[in-house]
């Protein structure tokens, strides 16, 4: 990720910062669970789209799917910065980990 995204994403931390009345710590944690909410809009946009629901139909496309996946992404990383100002580094160095003992893997 580039230095412009995360600014972003931690100019929406200060926003919400900013917007809240909760306590940094239960603040935090809502935004952990939030993580949980998205995830289940993937699921619903992936059900949607393949029609699975007899009731409802098709509901969603696979465009619907992606918007979900980048609002999943970016609540984790208002998460991951909300938890540590060094986000970028964190995610940084966690996929350079990912990458090397995956992508060096022989099976």
């Amino acid at each position: 990720m580039d230095a412009e995204t995360w600014d972003t994403v931690g100019r929406l931390v200060a926003w919400l910062d900013a917007e809240s009345t909760l306590a940094p710590d239960v603040e935090l944690l809502l935004r952990l669970m939030k993580l949980s909410e998205e995830a289940g809009e993937v699921a619903e946009a992936v059900i949607g789209a393949l029609g699975q629901n007899p009731r409802k139909g098709f509901t969603h496309t696979w465009d619907d799917v992606d918007s979900e996946l980048c609002d999943v992404i970016l609540t984790a990383m208002v998460a991951l910065r909300t938890r540590n100002t060094d986000a970028a580094n964190v995610f940084k160095a966690h996929m350079a980990a990912v990458a090397s003992r995956s992508l060096t893997h022989n099976g």
